[in-house]
């Protein structure tokens, strides 16, 4: 008596055409990160007297494990790295070790178009690039020249056969001139679609645009906001990244159907680290896109949101700041926290919730939290 054994009967469906195979799929998930600024409390803080040197690593260290089960986490740096001397607001100049942490965290990739791109000049602008290419950081929305916006003006992010291109661009720069020959793209309507049109000759399975928009601490997005998304979304442009009002404005998802491809806007992530700590401008979010492809086609697999707050105490005589993720925090667990930051988180999240869960579109947040 022959008998079959389960995986020569499984072929044997296979080969028959009775048992298909399961479709072969590539995922990228993706983190995004909103504003990154270093006023000068932060400088000060991060300053180590016994060695004379600056560290940033504590700031991200109860956010890391977030950044590390994301395939790419991509934050906008709202700061130059122009060297000394080094100066918070109004105008932007932090230690290099601000981005070595970033880098160490998790934080692979920076958008650098922003209202402070130049604060220092073309010092600041030529400086922040070559600091981020040494650390192995990629890039884009400023440029050295011409040439270089032309080699790096697309960044591109892939895992398997997936690949996604981002565009990075401000709304302006505080008017202060930017620098001949430096460039910081501007959202210019005919700019962008040129942008578009090339991007998408790079066999790109998804194009997203992170952009530098609104008005300051404004919880809803302006009627700019949503005509330059109307703009983009018309051009073939699948996800919109908002950031610059400082504060949380909603997040979108609609799913395609016959007349329109599916479509994800985040009007702002809000402020990821600062020392601004006037509610709401003390907390933020992460908004994470699982992308999914197979048989050629890539679609949106699923996207929520991390609701973060920046934690600033003293210890030990001096200020230290720290990025906290709220879910891990909330039920009880506050080990090291005073009441009156535990209340002022709280706070932060029983008004950012209240809002967003009336505001998102197909957004909701993600309060579990797998953290190694």
């Amino acid at each position: 008596m022959f008998i079959f054994s389960r995986h020569i009967l499984i072929s044997l469906l296979l080969l028959s055409g009775l048992l298909a195979p399961a479709a072969a799929q590539d995922t990228l998930r993706l983190l995004f990160i909103g504003d990154i600024m270093c006023h000068d409390a932060q400088i000060t803080a991060a300053y180590d007297s016994a060695t004379g040197r600056y560290d940033f690593d504590e700031v991200f260290e109860q956010v890391t494990p977030l950044f590390r089960q994301a395939d790419a986490a991509v934050a906008n740096l709202e700061t130059t790295l122009a060297g000394l001397p080094y100066q918070g607001y109004p105008r932007f100049s932090s230690p290099d070790a601000l981005a070595a942490a970033c880098r160490k965290s998790g934080i692979g990739y920076l958008v650098t178009a922003n209202n402070h791109s130049c604060d220092r000049g073309k010092k600041g602008i030529l400086r922040t690039t070559e600091v981020l290419e040494l650390l192995d950081i990629g890039h884009t929305g400023t440029f050295r020249d011409s040439t270089d916006r032309q080699l790096h003006n697309l960044m591109i992010i892939e895992k398997g056969c997936l690949r996604t291109g981002i565009l990075n661009y401000t709304y302006g720069t505080n008017g202060l001139p930017v620098p001949a020959p430096a460039i910081v793209n501007r959202i210019d309507t005919a700019r962008m679609a040129r942008d578009i049109l090339q991007a998408q000759k790079d066999s790109l399975d998804k194009l997203i645009v992170f952009l530098h928009w609104g008005e300051q601490y404004q919880l809803l997005p302006n009627s700019t906001q949503k005509e330059i998304a109307a703009f983009l979304f018309s051009r073939g442009v699948d996800i919109i990244i908002g950031s610059h009002p400082h504060v949380v404005q909603p997040m979108e998802y609609h799913p395609g159907d016959s007349l329109r491809k599916e479509r994800l806007v985040v009007w702002s992530l809000g402020n990821f680290l600062s020392n601004q700590r006037k509610p709401p401008r003390d907390g933020g979010a992460m908004a994470q896109i699982s992308l999914v492809k197979a048989n050629d086609t890539t679609r949106i697999a699923g996207q929520g949101f991390y609701l973060t707050w920046v934690w600033k105490h003293l210890d030990g005589g001096k200020w230290h700041f720290a990025i906290l993720p709220c879910a891990r925090y909330e039920t009880g667990h506050f080990p090291d926290m005073d009441p009156y930051s535990v209340n002022k988180m709280k706070a932060f999240l029983q008004n950012t919730r209240t809002r967003l869960e009336k505001e998102n579109v197909n957004f909701e947040e993600i309060k579990f939290l797998l953290l190694r």
